[in-house]
């Protein structure tokens, strides 16, 4: 059964752009489009998404749509506070997001503190985010908190990811039709199903989750293993 859904949110600018709107509406209207799709997501027995929400590379992007999407961020994890609590809804983040400015910073503490008892749904959103640097920081806290001369296990090294109790993805979903995993969730992802629409973040809603959900329920899962016959 599929619990776990992790999506590259991709497409905002270039939704945005085929309706002569600044890239920065673009991901206001995908900001919007997560409460649809976690409603969605909850409704077919979903427990958890994990969102890609702004990439280590994206700090590259230029100033006025980096500011952009900070503002939005800040905004996003106060006007959606209420409804997390009203559903449920525990909100996390993964990532270097001490990098983030601290207006955003705050306010992502703030949902993260009121809804950290909740237990319907989980959010986990990847911000100042990438795959590499999630291995690397792990395993440099090893080398500042290990004091065993053993070798690390798998086991051991997902001890000290960012979030070690987060179970992997079953399904990897991205949207905006680019055929990559873009440096994301790069040691959970190791056996998850993968799921490209083209359809840009801010259109894809509860009949395209439903589509990948379907498109993964249909799909053989043998772990590296060999089917019984």
């Amino acid at each position: 059964m599929i619990k776990h859904i992790a999506i590259i949110m991709d497409g905002n600018g270039r939704w945005a752009e085929a309706r002569g709107l600044s890239r920065s509406e673009g991901h206001l209207a995908g900001a919007r489009n997560i409460g649809k799709v976690v409603d969605a997501a909850a409704e077919m027995g979903i427990e958890s998404l994990t969102l890609y929400a702004f990439s280590t590379e994206n700090w590259k992007r230029p100033e006025p749509e980096v500011t952009a999407l900070m503002q939005i961020l800040k905004e996003f994890a106060t006007s959606e506070l209420p409804a997390m609590m009203k559903n449920g809804v525990r909100l996390r983040t993964i990532g270097r997001t001490g990098d983030l400015p601290l207006a955003s910073r705050l306010a992502l503490l703030k949902a993260i503190d009121m809804t950290k008892n909740n237990t319907k749904f989980t959010i986990n959103i990847a911000l100042s985010y990438g795959g590499r640097a999630e291995i690397v920081d792990a395993v440099n806290k090893i080398l500042k908190e290990r004091q065993s001369d053993e070798p690390v296990t798998e086991e051991e090294f997902r001890n000290y990811l960012y979030l070690p109790d987060m179970p992997d993805p079953d399904l990897l979903i991205r949207t905006g039709g680019n055929l990559r995993v873009s440096n994301f969730l790069l040691w959970q992802i190791s056996y998850s199903e993968l799921y490209v629409t083209p359809t840009y973040w801010p259109d894809f809603g509860k009949e395209e989750l439903a589509q990948a959900i379907d498109s993964f329920s249909g799909r053989e899962r043998r772990f590296g293993g060999l089917n019984k016959k």
